[in-house]
């Protein structure tokens, strides 16, 4: 039985800023995100396809990544919202990268950047240590 991980609401919240690639990198799609980024969503018809191809990337990323104790959808509203601050990193239990955050503006924006890349297999990593 699969289990629901990311949220498909939340998919089509960050399309709206899909863009420049949000909603990419939501599911996992790191790639294709940086490129949407820096292409404006391949100007804009990579974007408008995207609208139909978030329910499969949803249901993807609902297989490929381990749910458990932290909640991936909360983990990306505080990064989206909190990152430079680290209360994302708190929210895993990472205390001292989440202070070293709050105290550097998410290390200068750098390590912001990398949790945006990387925060589907940190949250991933951390499910599967408390699930044992």
């Amino acid at each position: 039985m699969r289990t629901n991980t990311h949220s498909i609401v939340i998919g089509y919240i960050a399309w709206i800023f899909g863009f420049m690639g949000a909603h990419r990198f939501y599911y996992g799609k790191r790639i294709t995100g940086t490129i949407w980024f820096f292409t404006l969503g391949l100007l804009f018809i990579g974007w408008i396809i995207d609208l139909f191809l978030i329910p499969a990337m949803d249901r993807e990323a609902d297989m490929r990544y381990q749910p458990g104790n932290y909640d991936y959808n909360v983990a990306w509203i505080l990064l989206t919202f909190l990152g430079l601050f680290g209360v994302h990193r708190m929210y895993m239990g990472k205390w001292i990268t989440g202070i070293i955050y709050l105290f550097t503006g998410g290390l200068f924006f750098v390590g912001w950047l990398y949790d945006l890349w990387t925060l589907n297999s940190q949250v991933s990593e951390r499910n599967l240590i408390t699930s044992r």
